[in-house]
């Protein structure tokens, strides 16, 4: 996959979970395996929300969440694009060794049908409230926490659970960019800090 592929014309980023998983399941979907360039892309690259979601699932989710590794490769991806946001890109440019990162379609379509019915219940609670908490400038203290989360996220393989906070974490901020739900964005930042505590406390 080409890291300079261009969105679809007219395509626009789902505002919600169930929309995003709908779109990121026809990525590769006449291939075995399934790359991270071809999921980007279903989505779009030039909106950070998706990056954020798709690392975040990536790494609760269970058979791809678990192989290690996985949660290193989803922090590079919030790197990169953390940094590009803060640098006012207006179009995420990834590393073609980062865009050919694969896994087999059959556990790709496996993790992301377990994710569809908590999906739709989360969709139930999002709501658009305290939008200015995830609207410029606010969006670089969420591109911020973000990159401290994922500057983190290797030692996180070894402290049991930590992983899954922080993929939870980005998550949470993905929802709230994407949504515009400020309590989303609250939330993210509430478990962002219990889990760095937490990954601190088993280091030290």
């Amino acid at each position: 996959m080409a890291d300079n592929a261009c969105d679809s014309p007219g395509q626009e980023t789902p505002t919600d979970m169930t929309g995003l998983l709908e779109r990121v399941q026809q990525a590769g979907r006449r291939q075995d395996s399934v790359s991270l360039g071809a999921i980007l892309d279903s989505v779009g690259r030039r909106s950070f929300a998706p990056f954020l979601l798709i690392a975040g699932l990536v790494t609760l989710a269970p058979l791809i969440g678990d192989i290690p590794g996985v949660p290193t490769l989803m922090a590079a991806l919030v790197i990169f694009s953390s940094v590009q946001l803060l640098v006012g890109r207006d179009y995420i440019w990834l590393p073609g060794w980062l865009l050919e990162r694969r896994v087999s379609r059959a556990r790709f379509v496996k993790a992301t049908e377990w994710m569809k019915r908590p999906a739709r219940w989360i969709d139930y609670l999002l709501k658009q409230r305290l939008v200015r908490l995830t609207q410029p400038p606010a969006h670089l203290p969420v591109a911020l926490t973000c990159l401290l989360i994922a500057l983190a996220m290797p030692p996180m393989e070894v402290v049991p659970f930590t992983a899954n906070g922080a993929g939870l974490a980005l998550t949470l901020f993905a929802l709230a960019l994407l949504a515009k739900d400020g309590l989303m964005a609250l939330l993210g930042y509430a478990l962002t800090g219990g889990t760095l505590a937490l990954v601190i406390v088993n280091l030290v």
